[in-house]
């Protein structure tokens, strides 16, 4: 490994562990764990030598795997509403605000800074956070995501099959599996588009940014100012982690 500043990142998600090493801003190796384990962290601190480390903890994680943590890093953050960012925290309650939420719209604003910027994470659940051009988080939302969506059609109805998502859909379906698709896939699409187009008013610069394990689905849909990288909670990680070791 060539020498810099290398950082370990994780992100426990609602379904998968996200974990990212990075050397100084760059991200050298990233991957998904549905189940991670105290080996899985030993065998990259043994490859890869990291000197900090930072968790991101929204769901369940291994008690024991946050103690080995603790114990292997002199300098370990567990990301929290006391965490020190880089960035103004506009939130009301923020110790009730998802740090993976948090994380990304740091992420995008270290990508992309001085602009206005809508924050979009298509995973589990879908959320819109907005971070301003001045690096003030303004708040978001959270709606049920694409397979939440198609789920729940499935779950609470006698007879509507569960759908199985896909990239190509119409605006409107002939049959009932593919009035499902595009039900899902469009609803999703004009939900971002609405939120773009009424922060627009007041933002008429705005950008949205798009991340999380569905995003392709959407990048191509879009029409608006787009970015889009699916590491930005794990950019965000490694940028908060930067700011409070320089420290």
């Amino acid at each position: 490994m060539a020498s810099g500043n290398i950082h370990l990142c994780i992100d426990n998600g609602n379904t998968y562990t996200k974990v990212g090493v990075f050397e100084n801003d760059k991200l050298v190796f990233d991957t998904l764990f549905t189940n991670c384990t105290i080996d899985d962290i030993t065998n990259l601190i043994q490859k890869y030598a990291p000197t900090a480390c930072i968790l991101c903890n929204v769901s369940n994680i291994n008690l024991n795997l946050e103690v080995f943590l603790k114990k292997s890093f002199s300098h370990f953050i567990n990301f929290d509403e006391h965490t020190i960012i880089p960035i103004q925290n506009g939130y009301k309650q923020p110790e009730t605000l998802g740090k993976d939420r948090l994380a990304a719209v740091i992420g995008a604003n270290f990508l992309k800074p001085d602009l206005d910027l809508l924050v979009v994470d298509a995973g589990t659940a879908i959320t819109y956070d907005f971070i301003d051009r001045r690096s003030v988080y303004q708040g978001g939302n959270i709606a049920p995501g694409m397979s939440m969506r198609f789920n729940a059609l499935h779950h609470f109805t006698a007879k509507l099959p569960l759908v199985e998502p896909c990239g190509e859909f119409e605006l409107l379906g002939q049959t009932t599996n593919d009035a499902i698709l595009s039900g899902v896939m469009n609803g999703i699409v004009f939900e971002i588009k609405g939120y773009f187009e009424a922060l627009k008013f007041k933002y008429p610069e705005l950008s949205i940014f798009l991340t999380g394990g569905s995003l392709n689905y959407f990048v191509s849909k879009l029409k608006s100012p787009i970015f889009a990288e699916r590491n930005l909670v794990l950019i965000g990680l490694n940028r908060i982690l930067q700011f409070n070791v320089k420290k």
